[in-house]
Formats: C-alpha cells, sequence, structure tokens
C-alpha cells in the first residue's frame, strides 16, 4: 500500500526537487493542493494531518506554524527549515553519525533535516569529538564552498540571467559577521562548547559543496594523530550514502562539483602530521538537501537508506 505525503513549501528549490524525486515513486501517493489554495491555512492542515509523511520546505515560522497544524499522532514530520534542528525533542536527521542514527530515524515522528553547510562539518567534527580524538572546547574553523543552487531561486535567478553583475564571476564569501543560521546546529549536534569561525563561499557552479576543517595536530587530544582521525572516519563512514575515502583529489586539485549531481557524502584526510585538512564532499541540493531528507524518509519506510536516490 502507498504511502501519502504531502509537501509544504513545493515551489521552492528543495520541495521542488523533493517532488521531481517522489513523482517517480511507484510506492508513494503524493498529496498536492491547486496553486490556488497553496497558502490556504485551513488546505494545509487538512493535507498534513492526511499525510503518512510531510515535508515541511517552509521559512523556519512557517514551518513552527505547520507543526501546530497537525493533530494526527501518525504523522511523520520532516522538517528542512532551521526552526526545529537543536530542539533536543527531535531527530536529527544525519543517520550516521552513531551505531543507534538509524534506529532513532526510524522511530521518530518529528525528524529535523540538517542544514547544507553544516552537513559536512559535522560529519567531520562530531565522530572526533566522540572518540575523545578533538576536545569540546576545541576552537574551530570551517570553510565551505557551494554551488549557487544553494541560495534558492532568487540567487539562482541572479547567476542565470543573460546579464549580470560581473563580482558574480569569481567565488564571493558571505556570513562576515560570523552570525549564519547554520552555527547553532554546528555547535550543538557536535556537542562544542563554542560555535566554529564560519567562511561559506558561494561560486559560479550550479550544485556541490566541499567542507574544510583543518586542525593543527596541536588541538588533538593527547596521544592522537591524523592515522588515528583516519581510522575513525573508516568504521564509521561505509555507505550507501556517506563514505569514508582514502584520497579524493585530482592532480592536487578538490572540486567541488565533483557531487554535484550525486547523493552520496565523500569524507577524506589530507595534510601531515602537523598540519590536517578533514574534508567533506558532497551535492548542497542532494545530502545536503532533498537527498538527505528522502534518505530519511526511506528509513522511516522501511527501505533501504539511498532507495531511489542518485
Amino acid at each position: 500500500m502507498s504511502k501519502k505525503v504531502f509537501i509544504d513549501g513545493s515551489a521552492g528549490t528543495t520541495g521542488l526537487r523533493i517532488r521531481e524525486r517522489l513523482e517517480k515513486r511507484e510506492d508513494i501517493t503524493l498529496l498536492t493542493l491547486p496553486e490556488e489554495r497553496r497558502k490556504d491555512p485551513a488546505a494545509r492542515k487538512q493535507m498534513l494531518n492526511e499525510a503518512d509523511i510531510a515535508f515541511l520546505c517552509l521559512p523556519d515560522d512557517a514551518a513552527r506554524e505547520a507543526v501546530a497544524m497537525i493533530e494526527n499522532p501518525n504523522t511523520v514530520v520532516l522538517d528542512t527549515s532551521t526552526a526545529h534542528r537543536t530542539d533536543p525533542n527531535w531527530c536529527y536527521g544525519f543517520p550516521e553519525l552513531s551505531a543507534i542514527g538509524f534506529e532513532k530515524v526510524k522511530e521518530a515522528k518529528r525528524i529535523a533535516v540538517p542544514g547544507c553547510h553544516a552537513s559536512g562539518f559535522i560529519a567531520l567534527v562530531a565522530p572526533l569529538i566522540e572518540a575523545g580524538i578533538l576536545p569540546k572546547d576545541a576552537e574551530l574553523t570551517c570553510h565551505s564552498l557551494t554551488g549557487y543552487s544553494g541560495g534558492g531561486k532568487k540567487m539562482i535567478a541572479q547567476y542565470e540571467q543573460a546579464e549580470r553583475d560581473a563580482l558574480l564571476d569569481a567565488p564571493r564569501q558571505y556570513a562576515l559577521g560570523q552570525s549564519h543560521k547554520h552555527l547553532p546546529e554546528m555547535k550543538a549536534v557536535c556537542g562544542l562548547e563554542k560555535e566554529p569561525i564560519f567562511c561559506p563561499i558561494v561560486a559560479d557552479f550550479y550544485s556541490g559543496m566541499a567542507v574544510t576543517v583543518p586542525l593543527f595536530a596541536s588541538q588533538l587530544q593527547k596521544g592522537f594523530g591524523i592515522e588515528e582521525i583516519k581510522d575513525v572516519y573508516r568504521k564509521a563512514y561505509q555507505g550507501p550514502i556517506v563514505e569514508w575515502s582514502e584520497a579524493a583529489d585530482a592532480d592536487g586539485f578538490y572540486s567541488a562539483a565533483a557531487f554535484g549531481n550525486r547523493d552520496k557524502m565523500q569524507i577524506t584526510v589530507q595534510g601531515n602530521g602537523e598540519r590536517i585538512l578533514l574534508l567533506a564532499r558532497y551535492n548542497n541540493l542532494g545530502k545536503g538537501a532533498s537527498g538527505a531528507a528522502l534518505e530519511c524518509m526511506n528509513i522511516v519506510l522501511g527501505d533501504t537508506a539511498d532507495y531511489g536516490l542518485e
């Protein structure tokens, strides 16, 4: 019997991508509203309560409003907004983070889908905190290079218009005030005492992401080094979606676009005994957004985590 799925906010980048993928699946019945009722609270409430699974692809306040509308105790909610990512009553939707992660997601009724930048940082840092390799009071830096689709419809339009600002031809760093919306979850999910210094950069390619966390060996707990870090990742990330790779560069270059059309995340470590680079590469629209949401849905439904993913 097919499951009924409703996407609240299906006109945005993430919602559209989820819908495109689900339309190809025979085990899913998509509940939809006509365009004129898409923002009608009563119509939305009806769909949210009819659904077995509801995806929220909304701004934070609208996502909170949608959750308050749900009275059906059996509706599973997957929220792609920032609203519930640090809420202890919600399951954080990154099942690869622990041995019991898949079971937590499978049993959860409220799942917060991770942020795109945050996904790479957390995949790299959380296992090292858990293993005692990094102290919780570590002062970290994170660089994250993303394709422009991460900025949503407005930014996509800016980059793809026929005549555009020449400044878009070069990578642009943003969130210069160090108040990016992903910082709270990066700190909370990893168990850090301090938010990292975060340097996100958008560049002139559609999709893909490369997250780098640089470390001095002196930042690690005594007795640990680059080989111990590699061992942690080898054990933690064996697929099917998040995978360890012994080497990921091509002739010394590391491209953020390499996973631009895939749902996998690749984890690797470069550097030397003194200066270490933790690296995560994936699609900001895949494991960084819709792919992560659909992975969680698959687990809830009892399917393989990568069912229907690319």
